[in-house]
């Protein structure tokens, strides 16, 4: 799966949450000063040609929906973050959070007990 630009992540957000919508609709979930319709309109088929987004043509009018999940996204990026900074390593990417991010014990035992859950 190819990555998305923070432009292209920032309208699947909003897609995500929408479900399916026009392209206004999305314009709409953004705070303002809201991107320009033809701004979103084109971030919208460049995700069609990363084959991320389809839609459903209404006249001359187009719905668009997400074709893959927020959680298949997530995996993905997680993976490849995990692969291109961590050497592939879980741990390395942990222990980065942990000295980086200053993590309690008692935050890493919570996540730990997460862990064990899944």
């Amino acid at each position: 799966m190819q990555e998305l630009t923070k432009a292209e992540a920032q309208v699947m957000q909003y897609l995500w949450e929408l479900k399916e919508g026009f392209v206004k609709d999305i314009v709409e979930k953004f705070p303002d000063p809201k991107p320009a319709y033809n701004t979103v309109s084109t971030i919208i088929r460049i995700l069609e040609k990363k084959e991320v987004v389809g839609h459903k043509a209404y006249g001359r009018s187009f719905m668009y929906y997400p074709l893959i999940s927020k959680e298949m996204y997530t995996k993905s990026t997680t993976n490849q973050l995990v692969d291109n900074y961590f050497s592939g390593s879980v741990e390395n990417l942990v222990s980065f959070f942990v000295k980086e991010k200053e993590i309690s014990v008692d935050e890493l035992e919570k996540i730990l007990n997460e862990i064990k859950k899944s």
